[in-house]
């Protein structure tokens, strides 16, 4: 089968440097912004950078337990990075593999546009059209979740 692209352009009020290090921070604070979803999570390889794996562990809330994301590349001048799925979540079950492009630009009025490319590839005669779905919801409150914070917290990222 060949690889499935979805799309997702999420407006924010937040600035685009600020968001882009909230996501590239996400497993920090998943669990304290979503702890009925996430449980914990933990940098397991690396310092942050390009190559870099984390794991987010998940409460019953989700049909699998965990996930672990490589990052792939990182552009701090761009606000821009693309992680892929290494292990857990749907992976082995129905996708072959994924990986999720995010940008942040700087819109003219403060805040930011993230742009989202999830490419995946999955498994023969799976459908995935309700886990498109179920993904760019989850997507979007990763960003949302985020914003919330930094708007309560002026100081944070900045």
């Amino acid at each position: 089968m060949s690889p499935s692209i979805w799309t997702l352009e999420i407006e924010s009020p937040v600035p685009a440097a600020r968001l882009f290090k909230a996501v590239l921070d996400w497993h920090s604070l998943a669990p304290k912004l979503l702890p009925n979803i996430v449980a914990s999570a933990v940098g397991v390889q690396g310092d942050g950078s390009v190559g870099s794996v984390r794991q987010l562990n998940f409460t019953s809330a989700m049909p699998f337990g965990y996930v672990k994301e490589r990052l792939d590349f990182v552009d701090f001048d761009k606000f821009e990075c693309k992680q892929s799925l290494i292990e857990g979540g749907d992976l082995g079950k129905k996708i072959e593999s994924a990986s999720t492009q995010f940008k942040f630009e700087q819109t003219s009025k403060g805040g930011c546009v993230c742009k989202v490319v999830t490419t995946y590839k999955p498994l023969p005669g799976v459908e995935n059209k309700d886990e498109v779905a179920k993904g760019k919801e989850a997507v979007t409150g990763i960003i949302k979740g985020a914003e919330a914070f930094l708007l309560a917290n002026p100081g944070v990222y900045a």
